[in-house]
Order: C-alpha cells, then sequence, then structure tokens
C-alpha cells in the first residue's frame, strides 16, 4: 500500500510540475480533442507513471527531455508493452517546435492501434 501512495503523491506532484512541452501537448489531447478519445496524464501503470494514457486504445505518449536514458527506457517500455499498451514517445523539442509532425505520428499510431475491448 505504501508503494501505490507514493505513486499516486508522485503523480499528483508530476501533473502540478508538468514541462512546457507536456502542458502544450496535454493543451491539445485533453477534453477530448483529439479525435474524440480521452486521455489522461500523469497515470501508474504497472509501477510505472506515464505522461499520458488513452485508455481506449491503450496508448501511452511519453514526453522525454534529456533526463530519460534509451537503455533504462527500454525495460520500462518492455514491461509495460508486455501488459498490453503501445508506447509512443516525443522528444519535448519535437513538441515545442513541430506539433503538426507530432500528430501525424499519434494519428498512425492510432491507425494501428484498434480500440481496446470492454471488460
Amino acid at each position: 500500500m505504501a508503494r501505490h501512495h507514493f505513486l499516486t503523491s508522485r503523480s499528483r506532484a508530476l501533473r502540478k510540475n508538468a514541462t512546457e512541452a507536456e502542458n502544450k501537448l496535454w493543451s491539445a489531447l485533453r477534453s477530448r480533442q483529439f479525435h474524440g478519445l480521452k486521455f489522461r496524464k500523469q497515470v501508474e501503470i504497472g509501477g510505472y507513471i506515464v505522461d499520458f494514457l488513452c485508455a481506449e486504445r491503450r496508448l501511452i505518449v511519453e514526453v522525454d527531455g534529456g533526463q530519460h536514458i534509451p537503455e533504462r527506457d527500454a525495460r520500462r517500455t518492455a514491461i509495460l508493452e508486455s501488459l498490453g499498451f503501445r508506447i509512443v514517445r516525443f522528444w519535448n523539442d519535437d513538441i515545442l517546435q513541430n506539433l503538426e509532425g507530432v500528430w501525424t505520428i499519434l494519428e498512425l499510431a492510432l491507425e494501428t492501434t484498434p480500440p481496446h475491448p470492454s471488460r
């Protein structure tokens, strides 16, 4: 239970202290603005906190800055993918300087990620 409380507190802190790129992306994803899909931000999945989640499509969108280490992220990605999620990653600069390109990649990801069946 202590781990869950830690993750909940951590996700709240991350929501409050979002980067400029995360805020820019969130302003376009929130309130079903992107293809009518519901996204949530800073969500705990499998012991990790992901930046953005579209549960309906089991799609995770990660925003990476200089602190991300690809080798470490590879294990995290493998675990999340083993849980049935698809992960799309963008660098901060991609979001800040080429949001149109980010949309194109997200649209392609949605085309190849079918809706998740209801349980």
